[in-house]
Parts: C-alpha cells; sequence; structure tokens
C-alpha cells in the first residue's frame, strides 16, 4: 500500500522540552524508527509532518531584535521549518531504512500550497503555533494585540491564520519522487500557504493545518492510507469526562458533526478526523494512533479509523 505518514509536532518536539537540536533530533530519531517499521511491512511511504512550534520559534526570533533584525514573513518562516525538519527527518529516516535492510534515497520537497485569498480562515486567526503560555504571557499577547487561544490539554498558544488548502503546486515533482521509488518528504507544516495572482503564486501570512494538506497530499499521490500519528492512541468521544470513551471507529458522519459541535476542537483533534473524514471520501483509508503503534494502526488493531458512513 501507499501510506501518507503525518507526524505531529510531538513526533519532532515533545510536550516540556525546550526545543533545542539534540531534543528535536531525538524525537525524529524515534520517530523515524516507528516509520521505518511501516516500510517494512512492504508499504510505500510519504512523509509529511508538522511545524507549529518550529514557526512560533521563528517568530519570537523575529521579535527579539527588531531594531536590529528585520523580520520575515511567515511564508518564509513555513518555508524555512520545512527545510530545517526536512533535512532533519531525510537524515534520520534515510539511516533508519537502511538498519531496517530497505536502503532509499528519501527527499525533502519545499512544498506549496494554494489557499483562496479571500478565505474566513484569514478573518480568524485559529492555527497554534510556538511555545504554551501562562495566563501571565497570554495577557501580555493580548495587550500587544497578538491574538492567542486556550490550549487543549491546558494553557494558551498564539494562533495565527490557517486557510484551507487546495492544491499542491509541486504535485506533479512529489510523484515522480515516487515513481523512481525515492521516499518524499512533502507539505511539511501544511505547506508554504500561496495564493495564485494571475500567472504568479504569491505567499501569503498564514499556516496551513498539516492534517488538512495531508489530506489532500493523500489524493494527490492517490495513496492507499492517510496514517495521522499524534500523542494519543485514540480518538476520545467526551474527552476529560467521566464517561470518555476510546473509539475504534468514528464514521464520516460522526467525525463531521463532532467538529462543528466542538466535541473535537479545532487546533487539536478537529483537524485530524475532519482531514480522515475528507481522505476517506476521496476513497482512502485514514487513521489515527499513535506513534507507537503506527504498525498495529495500519492493520487495524490499534488507533481510529475513521469509516464511511
Amino acid at each position: 500500500m501507499r501510506v501518507v505518514v503525518a507526524l505531529g509536532g510531538n513526533a519532532i518536539l515533545k510536550r516540556g522540552d525546550r526545543g533545542t537540536v539534540n531534543e528535536q533530533i531525538a524525537a525524529i530519531h524515534e520517530a523515524c524508527a516507528g516509520i521505518a517499521r511501516i516500510a517494512t511491512e512492504g508499504h510505500e511511504l510519504v512523509v509529511t509532518h508538522g511545524n507549529g512550534p518550529q514557526v512560533g520559534r521563528l517568530m519570537l526570533q523575529d521579535e527579539a531584535m527588531p531594531d536590529r533584525v528585520p523580520r520575515f514573513s511567515l511564508d518564509l518562516h513555513v518555508a524555512e521549518t520545512q527545510g530545517q525538519l526536512g533535512y532533519l527527518i531525510q537524515q534520520e529516516l534515510t539511516v533508519a531504512l537502511a538498519r531496517a535492510g530497505l536502503p532509499r534515497s528519501v527527499a525533502t520537497v519545499v512544498t506549496q500550497v494554494v489557499v483562496d485569498g479571500n478565505d474566513p480562515g484569514f478573518e480568524h486567526p485559529s492555527k497554534p503555533v510556538g511555545p504554551f503560555l501562562s495566563a501571565k504571557g497570554a495577557a501580555e499577547y493580548r495587550l500587544r494585540g497578538i491574538p492567542v487561544a486556550e490550549a487543549a490539554g491546558g494553557g494558551w498558544r498564539r494562533v495565527v491564520a490557517s486557510p484551507e488548502p487546495l492544491e499542491i503546486v509541486e504535485a506533479d515533482a512529489v510523484r515522480a519522487l515516487l515513481s523512481d521509488g525515492i521516499v518524499p518528504i512533502a507539505a511539511g507544516g501544511g505547506g508554504v500557504p500561496v495564493i495564485r495572482d494571475g500567472e504568479e503564486l504569491r505567499g501569503v501570512a498564514a499556516v496551513v493545518d498539516k492534517d488538512l494538506a495531508a489530506a489532500v497530499l493523500t489524493a494527490t499521490v492517490a495513496a492507499d492510507v492517510l496514517l495521522m500519528l499524534t500523542d494519543v492512541d485514540h480518538v476520545v468521544r467526551g474527552f476529560g469526562a467521566d464517561d470518555e470513551q476510546l473509539l475504534d471507529k468514528l464514521t464520516v458522519r460522526d467525525a463531521r458533526a463532532g467538529v462543528v459541535s466542538g466535541e473535537f476542537a479545532r487546533g487539536s483533534m478537529g483537524e485530524k478526523v475532519l482531514a480522515g473524514a475528507r481522505a476517506v471520501e476521496a476513497g482512502a483509508r485514514a487513521v489515527i494512533a499513535s506513534l507507537e503503534h503506527a504498525t498495529e494502526a495500519l492493520a487495524g488493531t490499534a488507533g481510529t479509523e475513521i469509516v464511511a458512513g
């Protein structure tokens, strides 16, 4: 099977880490060992990943010395982190595949994703970026006019515009790599958001959700499975309640209804179940699972599978 593996931010930077290079390398090393196990089952891989913490870090660096260092736009930060994280992932994944007896080339594609310039996401920032904030830190951001939102699991995070992904510009390049037996890393961080301006592409200040972009990537490469790997084993209904329920299956109808009702909150699980619903509607399987149980999730014995209905 052809599998799009979407690595959550926890696969690159674990909660509580400071974000040092060594911390990120250690997390990516662990993630790539899990991806290599998927390859040993005979599956063809396409890899994508989140970048919220890394983009937020670059934004903090911009703010640290505004009078000495020119600020970069948000689309450039997404491109920077695609290159940075793609480099680390392709190093670790190349070694992990070789150790698993499956030596393959791995290549990062700095990917642009087309969005609509009139998308309502530009008016209502919703994508969490950067570190978790205390109540005091969130209040200071608000005083400066920087939008923040309460984060799943406690605390607050800065939020930025997050328009819907429509099309992957480098689709032909990604498909060409696959046809040559190369593992592509594509649409990292949701891809660099661009709008079409006549015959030109123009970057915009936003961060596209990685999972929603992964659903577009799944359709683009005609993948059989979208596998979204995160730090939980299942999607949970009634999260935090006494009667919370771990879900082995979730229908497309219930997934969409849960996103609309807020049961599956945007900015955390909402985008994952919505991406899964879209992938299933386009003809693929979609599974949400923990990195530790990735191979079991593909086999249908772990995680939460989004199913038709």
